[in-house]
């Protein structure tokens, strides 16, 4: 009964938020024109086009963010664990660093981003990297898998480095800009892009909470049990890609929530994956939707990207949550 009160009570909050955060901002509308849908007024296209969809990725973001982090820390039995363990963001952001310093264009047309497909691209490249490790080292195990994405970490964070060192003071503040993580999109064309990645993935990972139950034990255990542990892997390991791929693309590499998200939740509904899936989903969402408000407004007109907001906040959070489990 508890868990499902501490699910309900996550839902009813992100409801709620995800009502009212559209009409939260440094700056005041005119919301009697929005209420009676008057799509020609300054205050409809502000409310329609920029903070509306903005809202909605914070959640999405924030919620597969979350259950990835879920994911990862199961299927490596580490509470450190996170969505950028096996070099995704490294990826991510290589691909995105390597196409401003070529000079392309951010925007290809008013619905395609430049940067959100080059970030895409480097999360694939580092997932294909990761999954020919897999397939041409036999019986490689949960630790060899863990340190080849620290490895690609690593690599793709040199070749960053150099290729920032290389470039000019305009693109280089650019390129920090979009690593630091943010929300900044107009219009729902990017949402929609990252809605069908992340609903593929939640998808996959929700067949599958019985074997994480199972693989968090152990794997000789869920191979006793009939789990084909292999398959659940591999399914758990693409599922997850494909989510931090699309959501960075669009986002950038936003840091602590995939390790926050899951460790908080468990503390209050447990390891059991059927509640813990939904609780990691709605807190996840409703972190991030928070955060993003408030890096909209502290500094208004002045705006923070939501990246510093998050490790501001979960930082001390997470060790207060550390020292609160000790005492």
């Amino acid at each position: 009964m508890k868990k499902k009160i501490v699910i309900a009570t996550l839902a009813v909050l992100s409801l709620l938020f995800l009502l009212s955060m559209p009409f939260v901002g440094g700056s005041s509308l005119d919301y009697g024109s929005i209420l009676n849908w008057q799509k020609d007024t300054p205050d409809f296209q502000i409310f329609y086009n920029i903070r509306l969809p903005r809202v909605l990725l914070a959640f999405i973001a924030g919620a597969a963010l979350s259950v990835c982090g879920m994911c990862f820390q199961s299927l490596f039995r580490n509470d450190l664990a996170t969505p950028f363990t096996l070099g995704i963001a490294s990826g991510a952001s290589f691909g995105v660093v390597l196409y401003i310093f070529l000079g392309g264009p951010i925007l290809l047309n008013m619905y395609l981003s430049g940067t959100s497909i080059a970030a895409f691209s480097g999360a694939l490249l580092a997932l294909t990297i990761v999954f020919c490790l897999v397939k041409f080292k036999r019986n490689a195990q949960l630790g060899d898998i863990l340190l080849g994405g620290v490895a690609i970490n690593f690599f793709f964070s040199s070749l960053i480095l150099i290729f920032q060192f290389q470039s000019e003071n305009s693109k280089l503040g650019e390129m920090l800009y979009w690593m630091i993580g943010g929300l900044q999109i107009m219009g729902f064309e990017q949402i929609n892009f990252v809605v069908l990645f992340v609903v593929f993935g939640l998808i996959i990972v929700f067949r599958n909470l019985k074997e994480m139950d199972l693989l968090t034990v152990g794997e000789d255990i869920a191979q006793s049990r009939g789990v084909p542990v292999e398959k659940v892997r591999r399914q758990l390991f693409l599922a997850v890609s494909l989510i931090v791929g699309a959501v960075v693309s669009v986002c950038g590499p936003i840091g602590f929530i995939g390790l926050m998200g899951p460790h908080i939740c468990r503390r209050f509904i447990g390891p059991g994956h059927k509640h813990l899936f939904w609780a990691s989903l709605l807190f996840g969402g409703l972190f991030l939707l928070v955060s993003d408000t408030i890096a909209r407004c502290i500094f208004y007109p002045t705006e923070l990207p939501v990246g510093l907001i998050t490790s501001t906040l979960g930082g001390p959070f997470f060790f207060w949550l550390i020292l609160k489990g000790k005492k």
